[in-house]
């Protein structure tokens, strides 16, 4: 069985950082893409960033030039830079994986961008 485990999640003033992460443990040969997806309160969820194995990645275009996304694959390991954090980016964010055809969820770590 695969695990998501996030963190890195926390209260951040305006205009500041934050960096998020998740691991994946378990029977993993390997992960196709890696990303995360995000959920506001009263919304649905929405894409954030994904990266694949060989280096393709997609953006929300709310978060372009603002996030970053990366990946340690030895480590199976996805990494989210938060730069210019605004209060719309309050939600929760969830870790996601695709191995081996099946689709893996975090249970998701909380960012809060307020003064």
């Amino acid at each position: 069985q695969v695990q998501l485990v996030e963190s890195g999640g926390g209260l951040v003033q305006p205009g500041g950082s934050l960096t998020l992460s998740c691991a994946a443990s378990g029977t993993i040969l390997s992960i196709g893409v890696m990303g995360w997806y995000r959920q506001a309160p009263g919304k649905q969820r929405e894409l954030v960033a994904t990266k694949t194995d060989w280096g393709g990645t997609n953006y929300a275009d709310s978060v372009k030039g603002r996030f970053t996304i990366s990946r340690d694959n030895a480590k199976n390991t996805v990494y989210l830079q938060m730069n210019s954090l605004k209060p719309e980016d309050t939600a929760v964010y969830y870790c996601y994986a695709w191995i081996s055809n099946r689709t893996y969820w975090g249970k998701g770590t909380l960012v809060t961008v307020s003064p």
